[in-house]
């Protein structure tokens, strides 16, 4: 394993881009020493997103029972809020709310790579709740949303970006993002210094 030449996918989400926030990301990427080799901002089809989200059981159930639990943390009654207390049917109802939320504004796609680049950039980027992201991230600096608040109002909880959770997952979701020909290496000039 060529470990500086580990790569993540980001993604700006609308919220960000709308903000103006694309610039202080990339520059909070590239000061960490992790430089940007494909980036193009696009405005995200539902097709897009479907991909890139499953609807699949499994996916649904999952992000069902997050939902559930933060209804559960804040003592609010799923079923009464949702209509259901079907982890699956929560699922595909949050799914709808963040496919709607990709498609509401331009995104800005970017392939980072460098030493640990998933871990890196998960570091950056914060807690996926922004209410629970440290300061110093981009989350906790930039946002304050709540999935307690984004269930309430039924929308997906704004926070500001997207980046791969794991190796694997990275490699999937660059593939389906980039064609290989819009991926660039090269050679950062403090490289030799760094690592």
């Amino acid at each position: 394993m060529k470990l500086k030449e580990e790569k993540t996918l980001v993604l700006i989400k609308p919220d960000g881009v709308k903000r103006g926030l694309t610039g202080e990301i990339i520059r909070r990427i590239e000061q960490r020493g992790l430089k940007i080799i494909a980036l193009k901002m696009f405005w995200a089809t539902e097709c897009d997103l479907i991909k890139h989200y499953p609807k699949s059981k499994d996916y649904f159930v999952n992000l069902g029972s997050k939902t559930l639990a933060t209804y559960a943390k804040y003592n609010l009654d799923a079923k009464k809020e949702m209509g259901t207390d079907s982890s699956e049917k929560i699922g595909e109802l949050v799914h709808g709310w963040l496919v709607d939320f990709m498609i509401s504004g331009p995104v800005v796609k970017m392939v980072v790579q460098g030493l640990h680049a998933v871990e890196m950039v998960r570091k950056l980027v914060g807690h996926t709740m922004p209410s629970q992201a440290e300061m110093g991230t981009v989350r906790g600096d930039f946002s304050v949303d709540s999935a307690a608040l984004a269930n309430m109002q039924k929308r997906a909880v704004h926070n500001l970006v997207h980046a791969s959770g794991t190796i694997e997952e990275a490699e999937k979701e660059i593939s389906l993002w980039f064609a290989l020909e819009e991926i660039h290496e090269y050679k950062r000039a403090e490289e030799d210094i760094m690592f």
